[in-house]
């Protein structure tokens, strides 16, 4: 049997497209983007396989031209993975549109707050030079009255002290 060109081409096609569609905002175009890359995956698999061959249960022929089982389970669990995700994805869709009536994702004003912030190197940074709103959770700043609140003493009646 001779190689074919076509097969390499519909899977790069594939996971080309399945890309395209991922890196939109629309949450049914990445659905359908996650749907493409796990057809493709699919058939990368597939052809991974090699030549048909003969089911190793009817025992009709050598051990070297049965079918590789491999490729196959692969194929399953792929495509168990590919309608698991696909169904929380179809789940986020639908609480989108139920909540906003819109299924876009919006730009959220945190990220370009973070994203518009001079990077510092990890090495240079001090969590007392930063801006109080920038500084982390749990800062020494941001604890002031904190550890007083959560203080595990209790008020305990007379006499009832550990003996």
């Amino acid at each position: 049997m001779t190689p074919t060109i076509v097969l390499p081409v519909m899977i790069g096609g594939l996971y080309a497209a399945g890309v395209y569609l991922l890196l939109d905002r629309s949450l049914t175009r990445v659905l359908l983007g996650f749907v493409l890359l796990g057809n493709a995956t699919n058939l990368l698999l597939l052809s991974t396989g090699g030549p048909a061959g003969l089911a190793p249960i009817l025992g009709y022929s050598d051990p070297e031209q049965f079918n590789d089982p491999l490729p196959q389970a692969l194929i399953l669990t792929a495509i168990v993975i590919t309608f698991g995700v696909s169904a929380f994805v179809l789940a986020i869709i639908h609480r989108s549109w139920r909540l906003a009536r819109n299924e876009a994702v919006g730009t959220d004003e945190e990220d370009r707050r973070v994203a518009a912030r001079k990077a510092p190197d990890a090495d240079e940074l001090d969590p007392d030079d930063l801006a109080p709103e920038d500084r982390a959770a749990m800062h020494a700043d941001s604890r002031a009255g904190v550890l007083e609140d959560l203080a595990d003493d209790v008020d305990l009646p007379a006499g009832s002290g550990a003996r």
